[in-house]
């Protein structure tokens, strides 16, 4: 086969969804160590509405460092758990929270290969309550 690929850009494109902000829930908490030694907790979200139903937006991760834990709070908060006292809390606790997810394409690229690489991405401030967790909230003010 004779083909001209030199029209073809080396980029990766592993985005599942546009950018956009979905209502989402999560499917998946995978607990790691980052590079820096911390806990680092993995979240896959999930659509729950619309064209993308079902489709994974993306991953995001908590990191349980000092400085890590503003976004920690705020994230929780937008998962609608309490934060204003001592949690005791599991990964698998937050399966199937939902919340609104922003989601923004990043790039990158792979320092081995050089092969540049589009994911989606959650923003510092890309969660808010999701529609029941706003409900809930306004039902108690």
């Amino acid at each position: 086969m004779k083909i001209d690929l030199s029209h073809i850009e080396d980029i990766e494109d592993l985005r599942a969804v546009p950018a956009g902000e979905y209502h989402c829930r999560i499917a998946e908490v995978r607990e790691s160590e980052s590079p820096a030694g911390h806990t680092r907790w993995g979240l896959r979200w999930e659509v729950l509405s619309g064209d993308y139903l079902g489709r994974t937006a993306c991953w995001d991760s908590l990191h349980w460092s000092e400085r890590g834990l503003p976004r920690v709070k705020y994230a929780l908060q937008s998962f609608g758990l309490p934060t204003d006292g001592e949690l005791n809390l599991q990964p698998g606790a937050l399966v199937g929270l939902e919340a609104m997810v922003s989601i923004q394409p990043e790039e990158r690229e792979d320092p081995v290969t050089g092969i540049r690489r589009v994911q989606n991405r959650v923003p510092f401030a890309g969660y808010s309550a999701a529609p029941a967790v706003q409900a809930a909230s306004a039902s108690r003010a």
